[in-house]
C-alpha cells in the first residue's frame, strides 16, 4: 500500500511504526472473512480492510469525523484479521497508534470522554474495583434484572499451598480478577505445586497496563507497565524462570512490554527480559509433566473457549486443548473458535448492542454439544460468558485443580 503521511506524523516514531503497517497491506480482503464485526454488518468500513484506509486517510492529513471514529471504536481489536493476514500486517498495533494520536486531533463528547476516562480509573485501581464489586454482590438481589446480570456471584479462592520449591514462576494478579474470580491463581498455584513448582505473586504488581493503553490513555498504560516491571525484578534478578499468566488479556500485553517501551533507555532491556519470560499457562503446562496431572474428578463434558488474545495475540491455539486432554478431560465440539465472544475489555461496556449479539453468537457456538460447563482462559471472557450462560463458567486450570 501506497503511503503519504503528513509531516505532523511521518516524523514520529508512532507515524513511521504506523506507515510501515501500512505498506505491509495489499487489499486482500482475506481478513474480512474472520473479522466478527464485519460478519455482523456487512460493511466495509466495519472490516479490517476499510478500517485500514480509515486510518491511511485520517494519517494522510484528510479530514475525519465521528462517522470515522465510530467504524474504529467498533473494532473489538480481537486480532482475528492477524490470524488470516498472509501479509503479517500488525493490524492490533496499527489501531492502538492511530487511535492515540485521533483522540488527540479529534475531542470525544464529554459524556464518551467522563464514561472512558471512569474505566480507565475504576478498573485498574484493584482496591477500588473490589469494593465496588463488593458491593454489588451485596446489593445484587434487588438490583434490575439487566444489572443484575453483569455482577458476577461471589468467588471463594482455595488455599495456596505452603510448600515452598527451588523451582520458581511470578504470576500476576492483575487488577479484576483478584476480586472477581479469586480462585484462578489460587488453583493454578495448587497445580504448579504439584509439579514441583512455586507460584508467586508480588504484591506492588497491579494492572498489566491494557485497559488504559487500550483506551488510548498511552502514557499511563505504560507508567503502569513499568510498574509491574521494578515489581516483578527483583524475583527475576532471584532466578524465577517465567512469568506465568493465567489471564491472557493480560499476557497478551505483557508480551508486548519489550516493543511498548523499547525507545525508554531506563527500562528497555527490562521489559525486553519481561517480555522473554511471559508466557501462558497452558503453554508452560505443556512442556512439564503432564502425567503427574490427570484429572480425580469427572468434570462432564467440557466447551473450551479460546480467548482472542491467547489465539490471535499470544498464537497460542491449540494449546490448553492439548493440557485438558492429556489430563483426560472429554472436550465438547464448538464452531467458529476464531470469533470473539464480545468482552474484548471495555467493549462491552463501551459497545453493548453488538457485544451481545457476539456474546449470543459465542454461547451458540459453544454449547452445540450440550456441554456441562463452559472454561476459558481470560478473566473478561469468564465474566461476560457467564453472564448469559446455561451452564458454569471456569477458568480451565480449576479443573486440573480438582
Amino acid at each position: 500500500m501506497q503511503t503519504n503521511l503528513v509531516q505532523q506524523f511521518a516524523n514520529t516514531p508512532e507515524g513511521q511504526e504506523a506507515e510501515s503497517i501500512l505498506r505491509a497491506c495489499v487489499h486482500c480482503g482475506f481478513c474480512t472473512a474472520t473479522c466478527p464485526t464485519y460478519q455482523e454488518l456487512n460493511d466495509e468500513r466495519d472490516g479490517p480492510r476499510g478500517r485500514i484506509y480509515l486510518m491511511k486517510m485520517f494519517l494522510e492529513g484528510e479530514e475525519v469525523t465521528e462517522k470515522t471514529r465510530e467504524h474504529l471504536d467498533r473494532c473489538l481489536t480481537c486480532r482475528s484479521c492477524e490470524t488470516t493476514c498472509p501479509s503479517g500486517v500488525q493490524y492490533g498495533r496499527l489501531v492502538d497508534i492511530s487511535r492515540g494520536l485521533m483522540e488527540k486531533e479529534l475531542p470525544r463528547s464529554s459524556t464518551d470522554k467522563w464514561m472512558r476516562w471512569a474505566l480507565g480509573r475504576v478498573i485498574p485501581n484493584r482496591k477500588l474495583f473490589g469494593a465496588l464489586l463488593r458491593l454489588g454482590q451485596f446489593f445484587s438481589p434487588i438490583l434490575p434484572g439487566k444489572l443484575r446480570t453483569k455482577v458476577p456471584p461471589k468467588k471463594q479462592a482455595s488455599p495456596w499451598p505452603a510448600a515452598s520449591h527451588e523451582r520458581k514462576v511470578l504470576a500476576l494478579a492483575g487488577c479484576a480478577q483478584p476480586t472477581a474470580t479469586p480462585n484462578t491463581n489460587a488453583a493454578a498455584a495448587r497445580v504448579l505445586d504439584k509439579l514441583g513448582i512455586t507460584m508467586v505473586e508480588a504484591p506492588e504488581a497491579g494492572c498489566c497496563g491494557a485497559v488504559n493503553y487500550h483506551l488510548s490513555e498511552h502514557e499511563l498504560g505504560l507508567e503502569r507497565m513499568r510498574q509491574n516491571i521494578d515489581a516483578w525484578w527483583p524475583a527475576i534478578e532471584a532466578g524465577a524462570e517465567a512469568i506465568v499468566m493465567t489471564a491472557s488479556g493480560c499476557g497478551a500485553m505483557v508480551q508486548d512490554y519489550g516493543h511498548l517501551l523499547k525507545d525508554d533507555p531506563a527500562y528497555k532491556d527490562k521489559a525486553k527480559k519481561v517480555s522473554e519470560l511471559c508466557t501462558d499457562i497452558g503453554a508452560f503446562l505443556l512442556k512439564q509433566d503432564l502425567d503427574k496431572l490427570k484429572i480425580r474428578q469427572n468434570p462432564g463434558k467440557v466447551a473450551f473457549h479460546c480467548p482472542c488474545t491467547l489465539q490471535h495475540a499470544m498464537k497460542q491455539s491449540g494449546v490448553v486443548e492439548q493440557v485438558l486432554t492429556s489430563a483426560g478431560v472429554d472436550l465438547a465440539q464448538t464452531r467458529d473458535k476464531h470469533l470473539c465472544c464480545g468482552s474484548a475489555g471495555t467493549y462491552s461496556v463501551l459497545q453493548p448492542e453488538m457485544s451481545q449479539q457476539l456474546l449470543s453468537n459465542k454461547l451458540d457456538a459453544l454449547t452445540m454439544d450440550n456441554p456441562d460447563r463452559i472454561v476459558t482462559a481470560n478473566i473478561g471472557c469468564q465474566m461476560h460468558l457467564e453472564t448469559k450462560a446455561r451452564v458454569p463458567v471456569q477458568h480451565w486450570i480449576e479443573l486440573l485443580d480438582q
